[in-house]
């Protein structure tokens, strides 16, 4: 499993990380004194946000002090061309407001190519991860996993697709495209944020696309749907985590979506 990876360490250090920070995250899910903040985007942020990036900023600055670390948080630091990409909590609307689809993100970013990648979602009693070359899983630990893969699901109007709102989509000239797509497929579902992608992972819907997003938002999904035999690229076709919007597949349905969401001329 994780050992057929030259990144198998890297994997283990990021349950650890998972382990770690569920304690802060469940400890304060639905607590009563949980304080709120908005950031200058106005979006939300709590104390347990902040408290999961310091405990996981601490560990990795113990156990790979030479890395470089981006998080949603408290921003980039360090200078290494790998790089561990955080985002503490995805999905703190819902996490504020006591939805259990919240999810800690942990990835390793080699250079340009995403080499590691977990999703722990304890509040859904569900993680997910990957290492390159190492096949992508579920469960509760490596000892007790299961290895997951995509769909195989080929035509358009059998194919399911998650998305997260329609918000995004107006203005961006992908409105159109991206409705007219939703009527011609078998079914639309808004699970959102990261389950749409470990939805897509593990073959329960075949599409996830979202128009606006920041790095840390996929950096984690990336090496899951790529190991479970996905496609994961930018709206435009760019590879990876790199182009602010996400479009991950089944691999067969593809092409045929960027094309159909493409923007109008």
């Amino acid at each position: 499993m994780a050992d057929s990876s030259p990144y198998a360490d890297d994997l283990r250090l990021a349950h650890v990380l998972a382990d770690q920070v569920e304690r802060i995250t469940m400890a304060r899910f639905q607590a009563a004194d949980l304080v709120v903040e908005s950031k200058p985007d106005l979006t939300p942020v709590s104390d347990a946000d902040r408290s999961c990036e310091e405990a996981i900023r601490a560990q990795l600055a113990r156990s790979r002090g030479r890395d470089a670390v981006l998080g949603e948080e408290f921003g980039s630091s360090g200078n290494s061309q790998r790089r561990w990409i955080i985002d503490p909590i995805d999905g703190t609307k819902n996490y504020v407001r006591g939805v259990p689809v919240w999810a800690t993100l942990i990835g390793l970013v080699d250079g340009e190519d995403c080499v590691v990648g977990l999703v722990s979602a304890p509040a859904l009693g569900r993680r997910w991860w990957a290492a390159k070359g190492a096949g992508a899983w579920t469960g509760r630990s490596l000892a007790q996993a299961k290895q997951i893969h995509v769909s195989r699901v080929s035509q358009v109007a059998d194919a399911s697709l998650s998305y997260s709102s329609l918000d995004g989509w107006r203005g961006l000239g992908r409105a159109r495209n991206f409705l007219n797509l939703t009527s011609d497929l078998w079914r639309t579902r808004a699970y959102g944020d990261f389950w749409s992608y470990m939805l897509v992972a593990e073959g329960a819907v075949d599409l996830a696309a979202e128009p606006e997003l920041e790095l840390y938002d996929m950096a984690a999904l990336v090496a899951i749907v790529e190991e479970a035999g996905g496609r994961f690229t930018s709206l435009d076709g760019a590879p990876g985590p790199w182009g602010g919007n996400a479009l991950a597949s089944n691999g067969l349905l593809h092409d045929e979506i960027l094309r159909r969401l493409a923007p109008d001329a």
